[in-house]
C-alpha cells in the first residue's frame, strides 16, 4: 500500500480515530471489558505487549482483562498524538500519569478500519521511571 502525502491525516478519518479512541480511553477508565474486547480486533494475530505480559491473540488479551484488577485505573493523558495514513490506518501513543505516580506511562495502539469499524490491532504499553 502507497499513501501519497495529501492522505495523512485526512481530517474527516482523523476525527474518527479521535472519536474511537476517545470511545476506548473511557471503556478503559471504567473497566467497560466488553467494549474494550469489542475494539480489539477479534483475531490470533492482536497482540498486545503490557507492562508485564505479553498477550498474543484476542482470546489471550480478553482474558487478562477479565481477570486484572479494576481499581485505580483513571489517569491522565499529558500528551497524546493520533495519526492516520489514508482512510482506513492509524497510530495513536499517549502518555499518562495515574493519581499518586511518579512514573510516566505510555501506551500505542494501531488501529485499522475493517468492515466492523476500527479495530487495535497491536498495542503496547510501558511505563517510563521519572527523571
Amino acid at each position: 500500500m502507497s499513501v501519497a502525502s495529501e492522505e495523512v491525516d485526512l481530517p474527516a478519518v482523523l476525527e474518527e480515530l479521535q472519536a474511537v479512541f476517545e470511545q476506548y480511553e473511557q471503556a478503559l477508565v471504567a473497566n467497560d471489558v466488553g467494549l474494550l474486547d469489542r475494539l480489539f480486533r477479534d483475531s490470533p494475530a492482536t497482540l498486545r505487549y503490557g507492562t508485564g505480559e505479553n498477550l498474543y491473540g484476542h482470546a489471550e488479551i480478553a482474558a487478562f482483562r477479565a481477570a486484572r484488577d479494576a481499581r485505580a485505573l483513571s489517569r491522565s493523558i499529558r500528551r497524546r498524538s493520533l495519526s492516520t495514513f489514508g482512510r482506513d490506518f492509524g497510530v495513536a501513543s499517549i502518555e499518562f500519569v495515574r493519581d499518586g505516580e511518579a512514573r510516566v506511562g505510555r501506551q500505542t495502539q494501531t488501529w485499522v478500519r475493517f468492515a466492523e469499524g476500527w479495530r487495535v490491532v497491536a498495542a503496547h504499553v510501558s511505563w517510563m521511571e521519572p527523571r
